[in-house]
């Protein structure tokens, strides 16, 4: 399944960054990430997007979804939650963050990448996906010209929700990518079921309930609170 498939209204492009970066999360760096606010990315996502949403405090960004309305109303969204990108486009390279996912049937906790028509390339993707329903597992899939398809659900041995673990993608041009849970390949992919993505693509984090996903994520009912995915850092290391 997809996370994104592109806001209606982004930052424009920028050339492909060649250099690596940490960031902390200490703070929002405008220089360096885009907050998504007032729009929805559409289709499965029951959600608008507030820049007010991801909070920073205490060393980690938060991404908190609740009922608050969505700035020009997101056509109608149900809930409100928060969405973090890189202004750049990344080519090839190690992606890293270290997170804590929300437990709670209907919602995803994501860490991928993507570009597509808001930035002038057809859609690109790779993702690390932490499904509420089920904490202890994460599913992972690829896009290649916005086809997918490719997901594989992994046996965390840990409850991703209970405590901060790291995540990384691994992209080569050679033609694999890797995935890593605190150091560990757990799942590769080399194309032997469907081309790779080749485009540069941003890094993005968001916290998402579902709708009419039912039989992939299972039903979302508001737990009247918020819900709270934290981020520690983010690491991007160009190949």
């Amino acid at each position: 399944m997809a996370i994104a498939v592109g806001p209606a209204h982004s930052a424009p492009a920028q050339e492909a960054a060649s250099s690596g970066f940490v960031d902390n999360l200490d703070g929002f760096d405008s220089g360096r990430w885009h907050q998504a606010d007032g729009w929805s990315n559409g289709g499965m996502f029951d959600v608008g997007w507030r820049a007010d949403h991801l909070q920073f405090g205490n060393g980690v960004m938060s991404s908190i979804l609740d009922t608050a309305s969505c700035p020009g109303g997101c056509s109608g969204k149900s809930y409100a939650s928060g969405e973090y990108r890189n202004n750049d486009l990344l080519s090839y390279g190690r992606f890293e963050v270290r997170m804590k996912a929300v437990q709670r049937p209907g919602t995803v906790t994501s860490f991928f990448t993507y570009t597509g028509p808001s930035d002038g390339q057809a859609w690109d993707e790779i993702d690390v996906e932490i499904l509420g329903k089920d904490t202890t597992k994460m599913q992972t899939n690829y896009f290649t010209d916005g086809v997918g398809g490719h997901e594989t659900v992994i046996d965390l041995g840990f409850d991703a929700s209970a405590g901060f673990h790291d995540f990384a993608i691994e992209w080569w041009n050679q033609g694999t990518i890797n995935w890593f849970v605190d150091g560990r390949l757990v799942h590769q992919e080399d194309g032997s079921r469907g081309p790779l993505p080749t485009r540069p693509q941003r890094i993005m984090m968001n916290l998402w309930p579902g709708t009419g996903v039912d039989s992939w994520l299972e039903p979302f009912t508001n737990p009247g609170r918020p819900l709270t995915a934290q981020y520690d850092w983010v690491k991007y290391s160009p190949y």
